[in-house]
């Protein structure tokens, strides 16, 4: 079974509301559960904290005042973030965070990209392993869609690290990109392997709304602004998903 948190990404996708620097992170989570978030993603590469101590305060408090399931991220620069940091203390933080709340409290699930190194990567992930937290493991390519074969072994790789989700966010240049990306959604539905699929900018922009019709588990939304090429606005989302599903 493939939760995050107590929601059930068998039964339904979540819609996922990112917390970024648009409003203070705690008027941008009471915003994003108004508007029927089902969980909140926290981007400490957007908030601006290398402080871990901080870190652990803003997230405990927006878990005890939404009630929602947190998934921790600290975006690299290399695919769309903001740390600034070294590599050494991004993962470290993240561990860090991991550690500072009890298998039933503060984050519940933890983001890492497919480009991390590898053995900082394995060590966060079963960090996450050992506290019970879900592991998402990303790729994001914001220039282009890889092949069809590529995306199958980009997605064989992030579960072959460790993921209960595979995460993959590209850039189509034509519909027949999208048709591929979601016939690889489908075909990780249909042999029962949870994933995340995103076609961002204007292009992939109804995939947001569609995917999860094919397979995909999570759907990312903004608040106020959007944190990548394409997002919707979370009551957007889980509205035109509730007609549709």
């Amino acid at each position: 079974m493939t939760r995050i948190g107590n929601f059930d990404l068998e039964k339904k996708a979540a819609v996922v509301a990112v917390i970024n620097d648009s409003l203070s992170p705690f008027e941008n989570s009471r915003k994003a559960a108004e508007m029927g978030a089902d969980v909140l993603e926290i981007r400490l590469d957007l908030l601006g904290t290398r402080d871990s101590g901080l870190a652990v305060g803003i997230t405990g408090k927006i878990k005890a005042e939404t009630g929602l399931p947190l998934i921790l991220t600290n975006r690299s620069s290399a695919e769309g973030g903001k740390w600034e940091g070294s590599e050494k203390e991004r993962i470290e933080i993240l561990k860090e965070l991991l550690t500072s709340f009890s298998r039933e409290g503060g984050v519940d699930a933890v983001d890492i990209e497919l480009s991390a190194g590898e053995k900082e990567r394995a060590e966060l992930i079963s960090t996450a392993k050992k506290q019970g937290k879900t592991v998402i493991v990303s790729f994001h390519d914001f220039s282009k869609t890889p092949s069809f074969q590529e995306m199958e072994k980009i997605i064989e790789e992030a579960f072959r690290a460790g993921a209960d989700i595979a995460k993959l966010a590209v850039m189509p240049g034509s519909m027949q990109d999208i048709l591929d990306l979601l016939r690889l959604t489908l075909n990780a539905r249909e042999a029962r392997r949870p994933v995340c699929t995103i076609a961002m900018g204007k292009l992939g922009k109804h995939t947001r709304v569609i995917a999860p019709l094919y397979g995909s588990v999570l759907s990312y939304a903004s608040v106020e602004s959007s944190a990548a090429p394409g997002q919707l606005q979370a009551n957007k989302v889980k509205k035109m998903m509730e007609l549709l599903g």
